[in-house]
C-alpha cells in the first residue's frame, strides 16, 4: 500500500523536527564534552567560593556529567512532544 501525500508530508515534517532536535543536542554534547575541556586551565584560575574547587576541575569532572544527564531527560521529553504532535507517539 503506497503512502498518501498527506502522510508522507507528516512523516517528512516529523523527521525534520526530530533531526533538528538531534543536531541541537549533539551540538550541546560537543560543547560540554570537548569545548569546556579546552578551557580547563583558564577556568582553574576561578575557584568556587564554598567548595574551594577550581572551576575548571569542577566543570570537567562533574559539570559535563551533570549536563549529559540533564540533556538526556530533556531530549526524551522534547522528542515525546514532537512524536505526540505528529501522531507518532507510543501508547502509554
Amino acid at each position: 500500500m503506497a503512502p498518501t501525500t498527506e502522510s508522507q508530508a507528516n512523516t517528512d515534517a516529523h523527521w525534520q523536527r526530530t533531526s533538528r532536535l538531534m543536531f541541537m543536542h549533539l551540538g550541546a554534547w560537543f560543547f560540554f564534552g570537548y569545548v569546556v575541556h579546552f578551557f580547563v586551565v583558564p577556568l582553574n584560575k576561578i575557584t568556587i567560593p564554598i567548595l574551594q574547587f577550581p572551576l575548571g576541575f569542577y566543570m570537567a569532572a562533574q559539570g559535563s556529567l551533570i549536563a549529559f544527564v540533564v540533556m538526556l531527560f530533556m531530549f526524551a521529553k522534547q522528542q515525546d512532544k514532537i512524536d505526540r504532535e505528529f501522531g507518532m507517539a507510543e501508547d502509554d
